[in-house]
């Protein structure tokens, strides 16, 4: 048996600004893969991350240096091994996922489902800005049961006033992505407490975030830059309530479904969420998500044009991928 490989570099426009704690964007920069055998391709996308000391190059030279061993037909099983965590491998396990669905005639979610899968309510995210200016997108969404709300400025009290006042039927989950401090927690957390918040998401930078094992939680809080695999979470027992698994930080949907299975062994609440990117990194994190607590899987939403065969949307509920897309 032997594979071939391709890789390839794209661009998507987001539709406006796409703003959080560390910057603002207007493209989603994709990678992805391709592994062909007999005529049969499979793909997968991952989203380079910098927070993560990830570039295009990068996750290029990563994919490249694998491809000896992706000629011989590695499996999915040692690809956790032969790769490091991160966006590279996970386009190579999810292409991988792709091409023994489409040689096998069976789906994906035969394989990472226990039941078949359904469509599932996804949030919708509200990008940071001036209070009055997230109220107004929040007020464009209301009708959506389940708000994420990027935070991590200064004022992030008068944020999470406007944006409750502005959707009072939706759910919240705020999202600081590292961005408040020792200072300012308590006084953020007891406003998310104030207006109802569901979830809390990485309130202090990781490495940084020792005080939540010694401070209430009247929300619950969420790991996700402090979790990237499911070695990460013995040292985050005790401070965190819930883990975000993204396949990008994983390295792909095979050590994701490791992720969430030890996550709920050890007690933790799920969410899995998404960089910004297309249907193609979405498809594999809906099987992932099936029975999570919170998904968040609206990447597609946020760009101005999808892939061809793009996941189906209906308003907050999105289904499993099409085989035309993935899996």
């Amino acid at each position: 048996m032997t594979r071939e490989l391709a890789t390839n570099t794209e661009g998507f426009p987001i539709a406006g600004v796409f703003t959080i704690s560390r910057g603002s964007r207007t493209e989603a920069r994709v990678v992805t893969c391709t592994v062909s055998e007999n005529g049969v391709r499979g793909q997968g996308e991952c989203v380079p991350y910098p927070r993560y000391g990830e570039s295009e190059d990068s996750v290029l030279a990563q994919i490249e240096a694998a491809r000896k061993d992706i000629a011989n037909g590695i499996s999915r099983a040692d690809l956790v091994t032969s790769m490091p965590a991160g966006a590279a491998r996970n386009a190579v396990d999810c292409a991988l996922w792709d091409l023994e669905a489409k040689l096998s005639g069976q789906r994906a979610s035969a394989t990472a489902c226990a039941i078949p899968p359904r469509p599932l309510q996804t949030a919708y995210t509200i990008s940071l800005a001036a209070p009055e200016e997230m109220a107004a997108q929040a007020r464009a969404h209301a009708t959506r049961p389940l708000l994420k709300v990027k935070l991590g400025g200064e004022n992030d009290a008068a944020r999470i006033h406007a944006v409750a006042g502005a959707a009072p039927d939706s759910r919240l989950i705020v999202d600081a992505n590292e961005g408040w401090t020792e200072e300012n927690i308590r006084e953020n957390m007891l406003a998310a407490a104030e207006f109802h918040v569901a979830l809390i998401e990485q309130p202090l930078p990781a490495g940084k975030d020792g005080i939540l094992r010694d401070i209430p939680h009247p929300v619950p809080i969420c790991a996700d830059e402090s979790v990237h695999t499911a070695d990460s979470l013995p040292e985050l027992a005790g401070l965190y309530d819930f883990v975000n698994i993204k396949l990008d930080k994983t390295g792909g949907l095979t050590a994701a479904l490791e992720l969430r299975d030890r996550a709920r062994e050890m007690g933790f609440g799920v969410m899995v969420g998404c960089m910004v990117g297309t249907s193609l990194a979405m498809a594999p994190a809906v099987l992932l998500a099936q029975g999570a607590d919170f998904v968040d899987l609206d990447g597609p939403l946020l760009l101005a044009k999808d892939r061809p065969h793009g996941l189906s949307y209906s308003g907050s509920l999105v289904s499993p991928p099409s085989p035309q897309l993935w899996g």
